[in-house]
């Protein structure tokens, strides 16, 4: 069973679709092991996202991880990276497949309406940047 980490994003939060796209996860076998709403700090965004400090689009990339709430999310299930990687469609919404959420609720490739993990070692760093052991069940 693996368990990776979704970030609903301030752009779908604010449209109102964080149950949509939460349904998505449970409809498609992803049990949603902790979630809660949180407001980033400028902090928390850039040491989360640490890892792009380097390239041109950090600061943007902070500032939008900061302008609004999010939901950050533990789902668990089969394969479960890959599994929320299609769910999720492509970065770019224009070229995510019909049906995934970034097609369906992301308006561009910055505001993309989601965040996941991409592999189980990332999973397992981000879970632990949000959630404590005794959160998720």
């Amino acid at each position: 069973m693996e368990q990776t980490l979704s970030i609903i994003k301030p752009d779908a939060v604010k449209k109102g679709v964080v149950g949509k796209i939460l349904d998505r996860f449970e409809t498609n076998g992803l049990r949603i092991a902790a979630t809660r709403k949180m407001q980033l700090s400028q902090a928390d965004a850039e040491a989360f996202y640490a890892v792009h400090s380097h390239r041109p689009f950090f600061k943007d990339l902070v500032e939008f991880m900061i302008s609004g709430p999010v939901v950050v999310s533990v789902l668990e299930g089969e394969n479960a990276v890959l599994k929320n990687r299609e769910l999720m469609g492509a970065t770019n919404p224009k070229e995510a497949a019909a049906g995934t959420i970034r097609a369906d609720f992301a308006e561009s490739i910055d505001a993309n309406a989601v965040h996941g993990s991409d592999s189980l070692e990332n999973a397992k760093i981000e879970i632990e940047f949000f959630f404590s052991k005794r959160e998720i069940c």
